[in-house]
């Protein structure tokens, strides 16, 4: 709400009162807003259904994407770059089961123009170093009905075969140990960011962006608290790196993605993350 104060004649008493009263107004509209906005996320975190894929509300979808929503994970497909720009998902320990093959798909539920095929990553692995990498790992849903949907290439991005095999992968695999030994649930959002250039596939015949980094964000639920820790990768990140160091705040992730995540039930948030990163293995040096 912006006020505009116009300049009147009169007494400066009288435009000094003026002046007073709108902003004694406009403190009391500041302090409204604030509460309805406390009252807001109290209900949401209430609302908090521990059985959907995200806590509290899923990321938009902007304007032109494509909503794909599954039983094992939610993404939203952009057109223009060919992959998701966010990914939202939900392990537990009865979905986490032994490796399953990867035979690799164009997703049957997205339109040509909206996605790569198979034949798009031919010898990228080879000159770019590049690998297929799962935005939603496989390992986490393999002993799930719908694993095989893993593997459609809207949940794969060309992913540096250095990221993919060690911190992302090893990150992937502190989740599922950590769900197992504590949890009924963790859940994750993660995707791409895009900034820089970097050199397209070299085989596709659509038009892509191949992402510069990618971030997670890991919470979970405890005391009615939901507690969280991010990650953020760039696609050069070393073969070796300990993906515990790559921990950042939430508010980072937002200001690159520009998605307001868990903007809901922020109020309800612990994102200082020394417990989850306990948890997770990550102080222990």
């Amino acid at each position: 709400m912006i006020f505009v104060l116009f300049q009147t004649r009169g007494s400066d008493q009288c435009s000094g009162s003026f002046l007073m009263s709108i902003a004694r107004l406009v403190m009391f509209l500041a302090m409204m807003v604030n509460v309805g906005r406390q009252s807001d996320s109290s209900i949401l975190m209430n609302d908090v259904n521990s059985d959907s894929l995200c806590l509290g509300s899923c990321p938009y979808v902007k304007r032109g994407n494509i909503l794909v929503e599954r039983p094992i994970y939610h993404l939203s497909n952009n057109p223009r770059t060919k992959f998701a720009d966010w990914v939202a998902y939900r392990v537990g320990p009865s979905s986490i089961g032994p490796s399953q093959p990867r035979v690799w798909r164009k997703d049957p539920d997205l339109p040509d123009s909206a996605t790569l095929e198979p034949a798009d990553y031919q010898g990228a692995s080879r000159e770019l170093e590049t690998d297929r990498g799962h935005q939603v790992p496989l390992a986490s849903f393999s002993n799930t009905s719908s694993w095989e949907q893993l593997n459609y290439l809207s949940n794969i991005t060309p992913q540096s075969l250095y990221l993919n095999r060690g911190a992302w992968k090893i990150l992937e695999q502190k989740v599922r140990d950590m769900t197992l030994d504590r949890y009924r649930y963790t859940w994750v959002l993660t995707g791409p960011v895009y900034e820089k250039r970097l050199d397209d596939l070299p085989e596709a015949d659509e038009s892509h962006r191949i992402p510069s980094g990618y971030w997670k964000v890991i919470a979970i639920l405890r005391d009615d608290m939901i507690e969280t820790v991010s990650f953020f990768f760039d696609q050069n990140t070393p073969a070796d790196a300990d993906p515990c160091d790559y921990s950042v705040d939430l508010s980072l992730v937002n200001y690159k993605t520009r998605l307001d995540l868990l903007e809901d039930v922020t109020l309800n948030i612990s994102s200082n993350g020394q417990d989850i990163k306990e948890d997770l293995g990550c102080n222990k040096k």
